[in-house]
């Protein structure tokens, strides 16, 4: 069974206006979040915070993020013209940023949907080098 090691080495440093996740400790509530989302989908996954007077980062199993989705072709989703099949109004979305930007001195600052992907990225990496 493939698994995922989400790694969130921090430094303890607030991060300046701006930027999604403030503290370490909001970066390491979304990364269990995700964790706990993995594991209840049967996908075998753990979290681990390390204090590091390095660096923050984000490493899925000893890769770093950035490094996961450097060549990546990432798409903003698009809704569909009629998805939910009622045709009436559609929900407002109110962005400040655009999705797929983001800061990326601060690791705290990754979207979701970048993050997402880079998961996906490694599951679908180790899945594909398994024998069956």
């Amino acid at each position: 069974m493939a698994m995922i090691d989400i790694e969130y080495r921090h430094t303890g440093r607030d991060t300046p206006d701006g930027i999604r996740r403030r503290t370490w400790e909001e970066m390491e509530k979304y990364l269990r979040g995700l964790v706990y989302e993995m594991q209840e989908a049967d996908i075998s996954s753990k979290y681990i915070g390390t204090e590091s007077e390095k660096e923050d980062m984000v490493y899925i199993n000893g890769k770093t993020v950035p490094a996961i989705l450097e060549g990546l072709e990432i798409k903003a989703p698009m809704p569909d013209e009629d998805e939910c099949g009622c045709g009436g109004s559609k929900p407002i979305v109110i962005q400040s940023r655009p999705t797929l930007e983001w800061n990326e001195g601060y690791i705290e600052d990754i979207p979701d949907i970048l993050m997402k992907n880079a998961i996906s990225k490694v599951y679908c990496d180790i899945n594909r080098n398994r024998i069956m």
